[in-house]
């Protein structure tokens, strides 16, 4: 099975200094059809407006990713990380028994642009962790580079939950397929462009839900970047 999200069907809040799209139910946005998948939890497509952003505030028991598209992102934790997040970087925030962060856009004349992801832990009550690190557009120019996953294998950021993630950048006859075990649940996000996923066509901002399906494979891109996530069922 495979169902298409279209980026219109997400919800959406603009605050002024936030808009942002829902892919699941979050804050004010509350669709029962659309509480996660698998143990994907949210996805919010996020732009901050200059000099802008979100003060102090906490979380629990839960693997953030923040995946930065353009501007740069300024977070800071109670666990002393102060960080500025540019596109290519993938930052990891286990929330564990408890963290209290803030993130902020400093800039005075640009947007930052990037996707929240949180998926549920594996455990409950761990220490707080940070992690983050960089991927080049040549490592994921063609393929799908692992970037978060519960092992930390090929160089991806380590999360405490049952997922894996992978991004990667298409354009004409560039192609991937990831296999899905059985059991397994499939999620594609497009960031930009154009793709086709399992021979459906998806544009910028729809998603791909798979369950059921032995693979994702995806082809006849456009200037195409894609999140692909293999999720517990």
């Amino acid at each position: 099975m495979l169902k298409i999200r279209k980026s219109n069907d997400r919800g959406y809040a603009d605050h002024g200094w936030l808009k942002s799209f829902h892919s699941f139910s979050f804050a004010g946005y509350y669709d029962p059809q659309h509480m996660g998948w698998g143990n994907l939890r949210v996805i919010n497509e996020d732009r901050i407006a200059p000099g802008t952003g979100f003060g102090t505030h906490g979380h629990r028991d839960m693997e953030i990713i923040s995946y930065v598209l353009a501007g740069n992102l300024a977070h800071k934790d109670s666990m002393g990380n102060v960080k500025g997040i540019p596109p290519g970087d993938v930052q990891r925030m286990s929330a564990g028994s408890g963290v209290q962060h803030s993130e902020f856009n400093h800039a005075p004349d640009a947007t930052t642009h990037f996707l929240q992801i949180w998926i549920e832990p594996k455990l409950t009550g761990i220490a707080p962790g940070y992690e983050q690190k960089s991927f080049s557009d040549a490592q994921k120019q063609g393929r799908l580079c692992l970037v978060a996953s519960g092992d930390g294998s090929q160089g991806s950021v380590t999360i405490h939950a049952d997922a894996r993630l992978y991004a990667g950048l298409f354009d004409g006859d560039q192609s991937a397929e990831l296999t899905l075990a059985a059991k397994r649940k499939g999620y594609v996000q497009l960031v930009r462009g154009e793709v086709s996923i399992n021979g459906t066509r998806l544009f910028t901002g729809d998603a791909a839900l798979l369950e059921d399906e032995s693979s994702v494979r995806l082809s006849h891109a456009k200037d195409a970047e894609v999140l692909v996530f293999d999720l517990r069922a």
